[in-house]
């Protein structure tokens, strides 16, 4: 059996002494697999990313992506991975050109590999008139797409995509979403957080969904359906993290502005 993609054995992590983030979280991700990662806000899905990132130490456990530890060995994980986190910030006096060529220079690449990748990225994403703008003119959706061409650049193994359709039109989600696909399918890894969960129904081979820091749920997408009553992936995460109350907050919204 290949080794996993993303191993975390026993990972607890708390940035309060009394409130932990993450209480005890085991998983494996094979590899040529898109994992949705879900969880309501709080639930610890963005410091798990830093973690496997080697952006945060956990407080307990064991953490491995590519078989490399983030502890020790955080800058050969990051040659091998792509991110794309949720808030990224760019450098807005760059062109697009150019943040591609710092990107690969970053990375290794020649300046012509980051011109033929680049282009390549750009007509794809429709977004090659805009070369030689600057970042700070682009709209929401033309930042995402760049971000994405970059976190790609230097054909990663394992994708971190935290909220990747964000701002995009229906055209570029349907393209990210076959492209994702097709990564997985030809072996690398999707490590895939997101609140869109009819998104994550449709491409995911595998769900997770947090709880207060614990996996409450893991598997397939169709052994999740069938596991639960309800049948959609929507209906289970609701049951799964919804508080006590929904009712009464409600009502207490409503008579707010009445």
């Amino acid at each position: 059996m290949s080794q996993p993609a993303v191993s975390l054995r026993g990972v607890h992590h708390a940035y309060l002494a009394s409130k932990p983030v993450l209480d005890g979280i085991d998983l494996e991700v094979p590899r040529g697999t898109i994992l949705g990662y879900l969880g309501a806000n709080g639930a610890g899905k963005s410091t798990t990313i830093k973690i496997l990132l080697g952006l945060l130490t956990p407080r307990a456990g064991e953490v491995r992506v590519l078989g490399l530890d983030p502890r020790t060995e955080s800058l050969a994980i990051k040659r091998r991975v792509g991110y794309v986190p949720e808030n990224a910030l760019l450098y807005d006096q760059l062109t697009v050109a150019e943040t591609l060529l710092l990107v690969g220079r970053i990375h290794g690449l020649t300046d012509a590999v980051v011109r033929d990748r680049g282009t390549a990225f750009l007509d794809a994403l429709e977004l090659s008139r805009e070369t030689n703008a600057r970042v700070a003119t682009l709209s929401k959706g033309m930042r995402q797409k760049v971000l994405l061409s970059a976190a790609l650049l230097h054909g990663p193994e394992l994708l971190f995509l935290d909220e990747p359709l964000s701002g995009l039109d229906v055209n570029a989600q349907l393209l990210v979403k076959r492209l994702m696909r097709r990564l997985a399918d030809g072996g690398r890894t999707i490590f895939y957080s997101s609140h869109v969960l009819g998104v994550v129904q449709e491409i995911c081979d595998r769900v997770v969904i947090l709880d207060a820091g614990r996996v409450a749920v893991e598997g397939t997408v169709e052994e999740v359906r069938n596991a639960r009553a309800g049948g959609t992936l929507e209906r289970i995460f609701a049951d799964v993290t919804r508080p006590e109350g929904e009712e009464e907050r409600v009502a207490a919204l409503v008579a707010a502005i009445s």
